[in-house]
C-alpha cells in the first residue's frame, strides 16, 4: 500500500492525483493542499517503500506517524543501504519505530512503536539497520 493510500485511510477524504516525476501522489483536496504540496516534493524522483496492509494497519492501530519530520526518508534510504548490501528481509529501526521490511519486494511488513520493542525477537531477518 502508498503512503497516500495511508493517508486516504487516515480520514483523508476526497483525494486528487498529482503527478511528480514518475510518482502519482494521491492527495487531500480541501484544506490540507500544502501538507499534500509537502509529501508530494518529498516523493518527487523517489520510488519509495510501499505498506503492506498488515503494516497499515498496525500503523493506524499503534498510531505511529511516519508523515512527521523525516521519517519516511530515513526509512526509505534504510532500505536502500540493506538493498545495497545484498539484505532480503531487515529491521529498520528509525527514531522510536521500528519496521520490518521485505527489501526485494520494497515493502514494509509491519511496524512496532518503542513501547512494543522490549522483550521481542525479530526472526527471519537477515539484517538491522539503525537510522
Amino acid at each position: 500500500m502508498l503512503i497516500s493510500e495511508y493517508l486516504a485511510l487516515r480520514g483523508q477524504l476526497g483525494v486528487a492525483n498529482i503527478t511528480t516525476g514518475n510518482v502519482t501522489v494521491n492527495t487531500p483536496t480541501e484544506e490540507n493542499g500544502s501538507f499534500a504540496e509537502a509529501l508530494a516534493e518529498k516523493l518527487d524522483g523517489k520510488q519509495g517503500v510501499e505498506f503492506s496492509k498488515h503494516a497499515m494497519q498496525r500503523l493506524s492501530e499503534r498510531s505511529i506517524d511516519i508523515t512527521e519530520g523525516d521519517t519516511l526518508d530515513r526509512l526509505n534510504k534504510g532500505v536502500e543501504i540493506a538493498a545495497d548490501k545484498g539484505s532480503n528481509e531487515t529491521l529498520v529501526l528509525v527514531g522510536q519505530n521500528a519496521f520490518v521490511v521485505s527489501v526485494k519486494n520494497n515493502k514494509v511488513i509491519t511496524t512496532i512503536p518503542q513501547e512494543e520493542l522490549k522483550g521481542n525477537i525479530f526472526t527471519n531477518i537477515d539484517s538491522t539497520v539503525i537510522m
